[in-house]
């Protein structure tokens, strides 16, 4: 395994008009590429997570695993706005001197793959054997599998959609006004709005997680209790575990980021971005994910050529897409079995 950082001198211009003079992305690769560069493996994460795959994926990514760097060339880079080696709001805007804060310039999806570009050409990559993402992950590789549809031989589209949902905006902005009303925001420190983001997270596992999630792992065992609830305690961990891993400000944008995917975007409708499409795809949906419902996979399957659409079950909801492995492996190990390296 190995972290690097990549540095683009180029202007990149974003979907929203801004441009930026030059970004760097943090990146992780395992394995080795073979002569003929046919063995890659890209895989995109999700919301809060980094470019190493074996930390939060670790049973998908490592030896004898779905993706062992024995057989691929392994890479994942980390999201433009997060804060994992990325360009991001903590980082010093060369035309102010400062750093960005609540001034950040936020990536859709299709910015964020166009940012990947140039680190394709850097690692001397013609062609992507498979992409593999869920959740936002999965929105970036759709986007980028319209954009350059020879780049990729195969795509697993895992719990993700073809446009985020008013459901899905809703919930990221009822995030944003948690941040937003933190006293602390806007402040103009790395710690700003960190209070707020605890909240957020909060309301995020409502949405990632499922009722049966809840009745299986956060079930008091006193039933006479009248506070302190095992589900309360649980909430309120999870907000301060990831304060001390992320930024309110990477939070915010990389929210905005999602809420404006949208594949139809310039491309005259949904369905016409999905038939330019023309790697073999299988989208996987979780039975019990209530942020990105099967229909939203369904509909991905029916419109992209030749798709096939698999269910996972789980009682995890939405992130079943990170602890199924077994049946996503199944998936992909039979997929990328009708082709040989």
């Amino acid at each position: 395994m190995a972290f690097d950082v990549f540095k683009y001198e180029g202007e990149l211009v974003l979907e929203s008009g801004v441009k930026i003079p030059g970004y760097h992305l943090g990146y992780t690769t395992f394995g080795e590429m073979t002569p003929e560069k046919d063995n890659v493996i890209w895989i995109f994460h999700a919301l809060t997570a980094n470019s190493d795959p074996s930390e939060w994926w670790p049973s998908m990514v490592g030896a004898g695993k779905c993706f062992d760097p024995a057989k691929y060339f392994i890479v994942c880079v980390n999201m433009p706005g997060s804060c994992y080696g990325s360009l991001g709001p903590l980082d010093v805007n060369p035309e102010t001197g400062e750093k960005y804060y609540e001034h950040f310039p936020f990536f859709t999806t299709r910015d964020m793959v166009r940012s990947y570009k140039p680190l394709l050409q850097h690692l001397g990559i013609e062609k992507i054997k498979a992409g593999i993402g869920g959740s936002m992950g999965g929105q970036q590789l759709l986007e980028w599998a319209i954009e350059e549809p020879e780049l990729f031989e195969f795509i697993f589209p895992l719990a993700t959609n073809a446009f985020h949902s008013p459901w899905g905006r809703a919930f990221n902005a009822s995030q944003r006004f948690s941040i937003e009303k933190d006293p602390t925001w806007k402040e103009k420190t790395d710690g700003s709005g960190i209070e707020g983001m605890k909240i957020a997270r909060s309301v995020a596992l409502l949405s990632y997680r499922h009722y049966e999630t809840y009745e299986k792992t956060q079930m008091d065992e006193n039933l006479s209790l009248l506070n302190s609830y095992r589900s309360e305690s649980y909430q309120r961990y999870q907000g301060e575990k990831l304060a001390k891993r992320f930024n309110a400000y990477s939070y915010y944008f990389l929210s905005m980021g999602m809420d404006a995917h949208n594949v139809g975007r310039g491309r005259g409708s949904v369905e016409e971005a999905l038939k330019k499409i023309k790697a073999k795809t299988f989208v996987m949906g979780i039975e019990t994910d209530v942020l990105f419902p099967v229909s939203e996979q369904k509909f991905l399957a029916e419109h992209i050529p030749g798709a096939s659409f698999h269910l996972i079950k789980s009682f995890y909801g939405h992130d079943g897409f990170l602890l199924e492995d077994e049946q996503i492996s199944k998936v992909v190990n039979s997929a990328l079995a009708t082709s040989q390296l």
